[in-house]
């Protein structure tokens, strides 16, 4: 059987972003933007406060429209992608409990709706995916616990374990180790590396990576809305667009265009 080049190409790409441009309150925060993640990969988005991280993973996954350009997801345009079951993703620091009592069980449960149908019960295959999330973060003996009962370090553990219920081919993290201990941090980066080897591609926001740094494999670095450095991690040029400061970004207060 032939194989389309093009078709083959597609499905290397987790994600294909193609002179995105985003606006937020008439103000441009994403702009020009072209970036490729193959299939497999982890790539970090750096950037200092007002960069446009989070505009940009909030973009790739249908949370905010393109005002130009687009994203895709294994090869559909995000307006037409309905396969989210693929796509786990954590935003960033909210609490797992969202003023709703629940269980930390009914919580990552909650993972798997996007793979079964309206109404029907949890099956086996569903019950052995929550089991794994929940072993994989460290919270298997905390399964009838109250989330509002937890501390901000475990909620977030939750939600990472609900985003790995889903069995997902593409993990997409908006700063999920902000202000968690570090014990918490070291639980994340086993439960990513455990992902990793099983082929998952990972794109992840991050201030400071603390011990996920080793798992990286490209650095993205926005500032004022547009990439200065798409590369290998741990590079002098990396390093020095992520830590020097070269004015507000443009969702930051005082940033004006240029």
């Amino acid at each position: 059987m032939t194989v389309d080049p093009k078709q083959s190409a597609s499905a290397a790409r987790a994600v294909q972003v193609t002179d995105l441009s985003v606006d937020l309150g008439g103000r441009p925060v994403l702009r020009g933007i072209d970036l490729e993640i193959r299939a497999g990969e982890v790539v970090v988005v750096l950037g200092t406060n007002g960069s446009g991280k989070s505009t940009l993973i909030r973009t790739m996954v249908g949370l905010l429209p393109a005002s130009r350009g687009q994203v895709s997801v294994f090869g559909t345009p995000v307006p037409k992608f309905r396969q989210w079951h693929r796509v786990g993703y954590v935003p960033q620091r909210i609490t797992a409990a969202s003023g709703v009592p629940a269980t930390v069980n009914e919580v990552v449960a909650s993972g798997r709706l996007s793979r079964r149908k309206l109404f029907r019960p949890l099956n086996g295959t569903d019950k052995a995916a929550i089991d794994e999330a929940l072993e994989v973060v460290g919270m298997a003996d905390h399964r009838k616990a109250g989330v509002a009962d937890l501390s901000g370090g475990q909620q977030q553990r939750v939600l990472i374990a609900r985003a790995l219920a889903s069995d997902p081919e593409l993990l997409i993290l908006d700063e999920p180790t902000a202000g968690v201990d570090l014990a918490s941090q070291g639980v994340f980066t086993a439960a990513i590396r455990a992902r990793v080897a099983r082929g998952t591609t990972v794109v992840l926001v991050s201030h400071d990576l603390g011990p996920m740094d080793s798992l990286i494999d490209r650095s993205v670095v926005l500032r004022r809305g547009r990439v200065v450095y798409d590369g290998a991690p741990h590079g002098t040029e990396t390093h020095a667009h992520v830590h020097a400061h070269h004015g507000p970004g443009p969702d930051e207060p005082g940033w004006l265009p240029s």
